[in-house]
Formats: structure tokens, C-alpha cells, sequence
């Protein structure tokens, strides 16, 4: 017997894993890793307002809870942006 193929993954963002070092982020069919050293923002935020992460426009990211933004080309290219919060 043999199965149906899976459908479409309609999930676009996915929060894959919260570490004691960073978080790792799957968006698009590609993943990244936002460590709490370059982005400090989320070291202390609650695991539920992490989870709660929108897609803007397919490469915008937006965390609501935590007012924070970011663009998904400062993640591809972190040398395009190199402004690190102190």
C-alpha cells in the first residue's frame, strides 16, 4: 500500500528550537541561528512571547510581544548590517 504524497507546508516561520545559547529559526525553507550574544533582546524574553513570531511581507520578522524587528536579509548578510546592540 502506498501512501499519499504530503501536502503543501503551509507554515512559512517556525520557531525550531530555544537553547541556552540562542534560538534557531526555520523561515522560507532555510533556518538560522540568532545567538543571545548578537541578539541580546531575546535572552530574557518569556518562551511563549519568542514563540509568538509573525512574517511581514515574506522577509520581515516580527515579534509583537517583544517589539522587536528584524529583516530577514540582516540574517543572510550580517555584514551588510554591522550595527551590534551594546
Amino acid at each position: 500500500m502506498k501512501s499519499e504524497p504530503h501536502g503543501k507546508n503551509i507554515s512559512e516561520i517556525e520557531i525550531l528550537n530555544i537553547s541556552s545559547s540562542g534560538i534557531w529559526i526555520y523561515v522560507n525553507d532555510k533556518e538560522y541561528f540568532l545567538s543571545f550574544k548578537e541578539y541580546p533582546w531575546f535572552k530574557n524574553a518569556k518562551i511563549s512571547d519568542i514563540y509568538h513570531v509573525e512574517l511581514l511581507h515574506s522577509q520581515h520578522l516580527h515579534w509583537p510581544n517583544l517589539d522587536i524587528d528584524l529583516e530577514l536579509e540582516s540574517l543572510e548578510q550580517p555584514e551588510k548590517y554591522p550595527l551590534v546592540y551594546k
